[in-house]
């Protein structure tokens, strides 16, 4: 009588069963995502893309009281304002992904102006506050006046509060020079409003690389960046940002450029082969 097969021979009923019952290895947990700065069109925007990607396990977007959220999988973080940022409390949960963002909440929507919303001079305490609570990997959509931002800066570290940022030691920091809009201010008499009509007609001067694109685009490239960005610290230009509006318009069935992860990846390519970037005065990342 031939022995019976033991659990060690190959392809054996006994460990086909083992191994159809062992559980499966455990599912790499997603991150968590915590937003400062969700108002606006543009924070909007980037709230829906980003939450609706399914790339985090949570979403907290900080707010001054606490509030419902009508979207799935994104709750309040209550912030600590108006006690200095450095006495915030830590969050009882680590996140690993951090969003700032500083436009202005929209006055007719009350939800936003619930939302905290940073000043720009905030942005190195809340750096290190959002290190504290453990994110690794930082975004900040920077704003500037359109055809105000020098060109030496648009691809650098603009100013000491960026330096401060990016020698805090985040893993990925990400910086978005945003164009935008010049504000109007409140309160001028008839002469000041005819003077800023008449200097209006500059903006026709500003070239079309360095004008503001739609949010909706600036929420897309932020997504696409998230995917494949490289550790260390990057800058995207106005040019670049410019490059991933038009995106959409240029791809499509056939076309070969990829869309806004053509553009993204042919970015972070000519930041690593800096003698490719045909662009004058460009810095790698």
């Amino acid at each position: 009588m031939s022995p019976l097969p033991t659990s060690s021979a190959s392809g054996s009923p006994l460990q086909a069963l083992q191994s159809a019952l062992r559980p499966p290895p455990p599912a790499q947990a997603k991150p968590r995502l915590l937003v400062a700065g969700a108002t606006g069109v543009l924070g909007n925007e980037v709230l829906r893309r980003l939450v609706g990607s399914g790339r985090y396990a949570h979403t907290e977007v900080l707010a001054t009281e606490a509030m419902a959220t009508g979207l799935s999988g994104v709750g309040i973080a209550l912030a600590g304002a108006p006690s200095p940022i450095a006495q915030w409390a830590l969050r009882p949960l680590p996140a690993h992904t951090g969003l700032v963002m500083f436009e202005p909440p929209r006055m007719y929507y009350g939800r936003e102006r619930t939302l905290w919303t940073p000043a720009p001079s905030e942005l190195p305490a809340l750096a290190q506050w959002l290190k504290r609570c453990g994110v690794q990997t930082l975004v900040v959509v920077v704003p500037h006046v359109t055809g105000r931002l020098p060109d030496a800066l648009k691809r650098g570290l603009a100013n000491l509060d960026e330096q401060a940022v990016a020698a805090l030691g985040f893993e990925r920091l990400l910086l978005v020079r945003s164009a935008r809009k010049a504000q109007d201010p409140a309160g001028r008499n008839a002469l000041e409003r005819v003077a800023a009509w008449m200097l209006s007609t500059l903006r026709f001067m500003i070239p079309q690389a360095e004008q503001p694109v739609r949010p909706a685009k600036l929420a897309e490239f932020v997504d696409a960046a998230l995917q494949v960005l490289p550790p260390g610290t990057h800058v995207a230009a106005p040019e670049l940002l410019w490059q991933a509006n038009q995106s959409g318009s240029r791809s499509g069935p056939g076309r070969a450029d990829g869309g806004m992860q053509g553009v993204v990846q042919a970015w972070l390519a000519a930041a690593r082969n800096p003698a490719q970037n045909s662009a004058p005065n460009a810095k790698p990342d």
